[in-house]
Formats: structure tokens, C-alpha cells, sequence
């Protein structure tokens, strides 16, 4: 009974409680992050042949200026751009007009747009595969018919190879952001609104000198979530061409080239090299654009 006491009397500590609480936390962060990005590190320096270990400092680095892994890097780099430039201004309107007091039946665009966030990327991908089909009978090619375009291999030119990923995006995940924008706007009083139109503000110099502006925490974390998410994209290019084999590695990524050296060729070596250069990339660009917005690095004495 005394020592049952004596851990009561413990846990119930107000200086013991706080840990306690955290604790889960911290037991998750460092088994399932710290230790992983650890031990990927230090295995981005050796050769891995199944339980055996040799250091080969810089070797897998190395072997990673080819042009295959460049050229993923590319496609990694230019997927994010695009995806960040359309997924920040399109949720942003869509938001703001169902934001709006004219806007009838909300809550079903809300429902509309939002429903593609919800279905598998495992379908989705199948979809646009049989969307984007090299038939005459494929949805796309039966529209571009319309306009008396002729059928199209959508998934072998680098150009509509785009096109279809970027549609994909587009698709799937404008719902999402519109989401967290629909939310920003909802946090905005309806006061400055009001004030504005007794001045004399028009719609357009409302929404740049109002809403854009108060938007921006909303607009810094849906940049930062659709860099990684552009900086990560891999399930959409695989499922789009049914593995991990696009035509002249034309959709191939950095996460598609990680896996195609740790899975598929059991190069685990390589493949946390590549995992690292990932990291830091992603870091990189995310440190540069909070540092950019203000969130970080502010002035002194400010």
C-alpha cells in the first residue's frame, strides 16, 4: 500500500504531470521520426546487403549524380511549382464565392468539391488512366472529338503526361485547400467588410486590400502542406501508369526513384541517400518561404 501511495503520490505531482502528458508524444517522436531520420542517415554512407553493413562514405551520393535521379529531381521540383502557383489562387476564389452572401446552395459545392479529397488514390488513378486512355473510345479523346482534335496518347507525351498529372492534382485536391481558405475567410469580422462599402471599396479592392491580406497564416500553411505534398508526389504516377515505369521517366520523381532503388532493386543504401537529399531539399524551401512571409527571422525589436 505504501509504495502503491508513493506512485500515486508521484503521478499526481504538479512538477511530474506535465511530463507525463507530453510523454506519448515524445515516445513517438523518437522512435517513429528521430530514429528513423538517424538511422536513415547513417545508412545513406553505407553499402546494405541484407543484415551486413559496409561504410562506403560518399559512394551512394555519388552514384546519384546520373541523369535519372536528376532528371527526377526535375520533375519533382516542376511538379511543386505548378501545383503551389494553381492550388493557392483557385481555392482561394472558389472559397471566397461560397463565402459569399449571394451564393445559393453552399453547402452541396461544398459537398461537391470536397467528395474527390475523400475517394482512394488508388481509384482515382484508375480512373484517369481509363479517362486518359490512347483509344478513340477514352473519355478525353471523345472530348477533344468534339472539337475535331484527333485522339490523343495522352500518358506517352511528356506534355499531356503533365496535363493529365496536373488535372489529377487539380481534381482531387482544390476541395481540401478550399477547405482551409473557406475557414480563413469565416475568421475574417464581416465589420471590415461593412466599413469598407460605406468608403466606397469595390469587390476588387476589398478582396486585395482585406481578405488577401488577413489570409495569409491560411496561405503560408497551405504553401508549406502543397510543397511537400508536390515535393512527395508518387502514388498518383504509379497508379496513373500502373507501376513505376513511366514512358522515358517522364513522371518519374525523387519518392518514385527512392522506391525504384529501396524496393524494387533493394539498393537500401542508395535509397536513403536519396531520402536525405529529400529532407533537405524540403527543409530548404520551407525555411526560405517562412522566412519570406515573416513567420520566421523576424527583425529585431520588432
Amino acid at each position: 500500500m505504501k509504495k502503491q501511495s508513493v506512485v500515486k503520490k508521484f503521478l499526481y505531482s504538479q512538477k511530474v504531470a506535465p511530463y507525463v502528458f507530453v510523454m506519448p508524444f515524445i515516445l513517438t517522436f523518437a522512435i517513429f521520426f528521430a530514429y528513423s531520420i538517424v538511422s536513415m542517415i547513417l545508412m545513406s554512407f553505407q553499402k546494405v546487403a541484407g543484415a551486413n553493413t559496409t561504410f562506403i562514405g560518399l559512394e551512394n551520393y555519388k552514384i546519384l549524380t546520373n541523369a535519372v535521379f536528376l532528371k527526377s529531381l526535375k520533375n519533382s521540383v516542376f511538379y511543386t511549382i505548378v501545383t503551389c502557383i494553381m492550388m493557392i489562387p483557385i481555392p482561394m476564389i472558389l472559397a471566397a464565392m461560397l463565402n459569399s452572401k449571394h451564393m445559393r446552395a453552399k453547402g452541396t459545392f461544398r459537398s461537391i468539391l470536397f467528395i474527390p479529397a475523400l475517394t482512394s488514390v488508388v481509384v482515382a488513378g484508375v480512373v484517369f488512366r481509363l479517362m486518359f486512355g490512347e483509344l478513340e473510345g477514352s473519355f478525353m479523346n471523345q472530348v477533344m472529338n468534339l472539337f475535331g482534335v484527333e485522339p490523343i496518347i495522352w500518358l506517352r507525351k511528356p506534355v499531356t503526361v503533365w496535363i493529365t498529372l496536373f488535372f489529377l492534382c487539380l481534381w482531387r485536391w482544390t476541395g481540401v485547400n478550399m477547405m482551409y481558405y473557406l475557414s480563413g475567410l469565416q475568421q475574417i469580422p464581416a465589420d471590415l467588410y461593412e466599413s469598407a462599402s460605406i468608403d466606397g471599396a469595390t469587390g476588387m479592392q476589398q478582396l486585395r486590400y482585406i481578405t488577401i491580406p488577413l489570409l495569409k497564416p491560411t496561405t503560408i500553411y497551405v504553401l508549406t502542406i502543397s510543397i511537400f505534398g508536390g515535393m512527395a508526389m508518387f502514388s498518383e504516377s504509379y497508379m496513373l501508369f500502373n507501376g513505376n515505369k513511366s514512358p522515358n521517366n517522364v513522371a518519374t520523381t525523387l519518392v518514385g526513384m527512392l522506391y525504384r532503388m529501396g524496393f524494387e532493386q533493394n539498393q537500401l543504401g542508395i535509397a536513403s541517400a536519396i531520402g536525405v537529399i529529400f529532407l533537405l531539399i524540403v527543409l530548404a524551401v520551407n525555411m526560405i518561404q517562412l522566412r519570406i512571409n515573416g513567420t520566421i527571422g523576424s527583425k529585431k525589436g520588432e
